[in-house]
């Protein structure tokens, strides 16, 4: 399935922007408004663009934006087509406007994407930017999906579950999971279990023996080594922790997987 990156990159406006195009869209536009605020007009509809919101644009829309003077307004964007884009937009469910968490990997990725589409030809990595720009669009399809979740799991609850994904190899504490979120140990603990069903510790310890699991069938590390670098402390408390969950110890396993 075919990938065009037609342009991606990022603007900074400090004395307005008006766009109003004469003819629809000729390729797909996806637009993340990461600082000011703006106004787009797509076929019909006005939406008050402010820090966070992600347009979507579908090919053959009308479009216009109004940025106003007096601020600074910066965005990402890309103008993109091609059969596996037309999928994503046919299949990923996505409104035309949405609110996402401007995430610092987010935008590493996509400045990497815009810095790479900058190249001269003869300097060009096609496939880097392919790759790249499919990574993309899978992170903000989950960054979206995220937020429709919210009858079933609150947005904080997501942030704190991204947390402790990231901590769980470290010997991190409950604090600094809710400290990541501006919650007290106790409140961020309660919502936590209301809506997931288990503890921080319990969640971190799935993502924990996870991790180990692969690493038992991937590397050759030791079972003291794996113990240690995904965040169990000891082989002793790794030993209770897998033979509890998986009905046999580390060792067993790894004879028979």
């Amino acid at each position: 399935m075919t990938v065009r990156i037609r342009f991606s990159g990022y603007a900074h406006h400090r004395k307005g922007y008006h766009e109003d195009r004469k003819t629809p869209l000729e390729q797909y536009l996806i637009r993340l408004q990461v600082e000011g605020n703006a106004t787009i007009r797509s076929d019909g509809v006005t939406y008050a663009i402010s820090p966070g919101d992600l347009y979507l644009g579908r090919k053959g829309a009308d479009y216009s934006i109004d940025i106003p003077p007096g601020q600074d307004s910066t965005d990402y964007h890309i103008f993109c087509d091609g059969s596996w884009v037309s999928e994503w937009f046919n299949h990923a469910g996505l409104p035309v406007v949405h609110n996402i968490r401007l995430d610092d990997k987010l935008l590493s990725l996509w400045r990497h994407l815009s810095i790479e589409q900058r190249r001269p030809d003869a300097g060009e990595t096609p496939d880097l930017s392919v790759y790249l720009f499919k990574a993309l669009l899978v992170i903000l399809k989950q960054s979206v999906t995220e937020g429709y979740v919210s009858g079933e799991r609150p947005f904080i609850v997501t942030k704190m579950m991204r947390s402790i994904e990231e901590l769980a190899a470290t010997r991190f504490q409950v604090e600094d999971v809710a400290a990541s979120v501006g919650l007290s140990v106790s409140r961020a603990s309660h919502l936590f279990k209301e809506h997931t069903g288990q503890s921080m510790i319990d969640y971190a310890q799935e993502i924990r023996l996870n991790m180990a699991v692969n690493q038992m069938q991937y590397t050759s590390m030791t079972l003291e080594h794996i113990a240690d670098s995904c965040g169990f402390g000891s082989y002793v408390y790794f030993h209770r922790v897998f033979k509890h969950h998986y009905g046999k110890s580390p060792g067993q396993y790894r004879k028979v997987n």
